[in-house]
């Protein structure tokens, strides 16, 4: 099983959000073979708490404009990890000492990543 189009169109809308908020470390996994729940996690990070919260809104409305709601989202208050479950996808945006303590991207590894659009910021940039 591999994402839907549907999840990967959520996945590329959600990283130009995230890119557009000078995100950084933008990854994208298929996550459908090892989970039931959804089909893709995105990974993006920032360098400051207020910076996580402009890129979560930012995905959120970009999310919304093509139809999409969340339906849960955790770490919002905290401002260091946030996650927005989509169904389909699952966003974690992630303070850059979080993403390197976490390091989700190995517990993921196995997992085929997703191709972001050309205009995405890449992983280190």
């Amino acid at each position: 099983m591999t994402a839907d189009d549907h999840a990967v169109t959520l996945v590329e809308v959600a990283a130009r959000a995230a890119s557009d908020k000078l995100a950084t470390n933008i990854l994208a996994f298929d996550v459908s073979d090892q989970l039931a729940i959804t089909d893709a996690f995105l990974l993006a990070s920032a360098s400051n708490d207020r910076q996580v919260k402009a890129i979560v809104d930012e995905i959120e409305d970009k999310l919304r404009e093509v139809g999409a709601k969340p339906i849960r989202r955790e770490g919002q208050r905290e401002g260091r990890w946030v996650l927005l479950d989509y169904g389909e996808i699952v966003v974690h945006v992630q303070h850059e000492e979080e993403r390197a303590f976490y390091a989700l991207e190995r517990l993921w590894r196995d997992c085929p990543a997703l191709p972001l659009p050309a205009d995405v910021t890449r992983p280190g940039g």
